[in-house]
């Protein structure tokens, strides 16, 4: 089982920025994918970015690409989302996934353990 705790939630302004971080624990994740994924009120999950477990590949949402970054440190087992100016419409609790096999994907569903989620609110 792997354990996956976000942090970083704020309130920044239009144009601000912010750094997520995900600490996992139980597990090495060091040959997990790792997604980031976020859900407004009343809207489906959607994805963010992510990356392979040895930081090689990484892909984005096109909304963000440019402004917030994937990074990871295997050595702390923890994953980072760097968002730079951020917008109204970046407003949504964030999300930490890992998957245990393949490559980075879009889809929720082929990730395999999920954080609780931290609040991220832009205003404008």
């Amino acid at each position: 089982q792997v354990q996956l705790v976000e942090s970083g939630r704020g309130l920044v302004q239009a144009g601000g920025s912010l750094r997520l971080s995900c600490a996992a624990s139980g597990r090495t994740i060091s040959r997990y994918v790792m997604g980031w994924f976020r859900q407004a009120p009343e809207k489906e999950r959607e994805f963010v970015a992510a990356i392979s477990w040895s930081s090689g590949t990484t892909s984005y949402l096109d909304s963000v690409k440019g402004r917030f970054t994937i990074s990871r440190d295997n050595t702390k087992n923890t994953v980072y989302l760097q968002m730079n100016n951020l917008k109204p419409e970046d407003t949504a609790v964030y999300y930490c996934a890992a998957r245990q096999f393949g490559v980075p994907s879009t889809l929720p569903s082929d990730y395999n353990y999920w954080g609780q989620g931290t609040q991220v609110t832009v205003s404008s």
